[in-house]
């Protein structure tokens, strides 16, 4: 799926890239790992390759995304009247799914409400 070198996106931990692709021995069973090293934390995590896809780790995304997130900054609405709770619920669930989409709708209310009030 991956390869060294790749530039990958862990959603809740960042950007990071793919380092090696280790086999590594654990319970008398082994099993390939990708190192990924985060870009902001420096923090390395080791993921089995068999679990990646459902890691919700994905590619960096490539220009034709950005052009629709660039559209849902812009064009999107926001629901301002959920209660913070609600709204930190609904937020980390969708930064959670790994969806571009998604994550830039979060970034987009916030920024909105930021306009407007402090935020916590």
């Amino acid at each position: 799926m991956f390869q060294i070198g790749d530039n990958i996106v862990y959603p809740m931990h960042g950007a990071g890239i793919i380092e090696a692709i280790e086999e590594k021995e654990f319970s008398d069973e082994k099993q390939q790992y990708y190192v990924i090293k985060m870009a902001v934390s420096h923090m390395k995590v080791m993921i089995p390759t068999r679990k990646m896809s459902r890691s919700r780790i994905r590619p960096v995304t490539d220009i034709l995304a950005l052009k629709n997130i660039i559209h849902t900054f812009q064009n999107g609405t926001s629901d301002k009247l959920l209660p913070w709770k609600e709204r930190y619920k609904i937020n980390t669930d969708k930064i959670k799914t790994g969806h571009i989409l998604e994550g830039a709708e979060v970034v987009r209310d916030l920024m909105r409400m930021k306009k407007e009030k402090k935020l916590n």
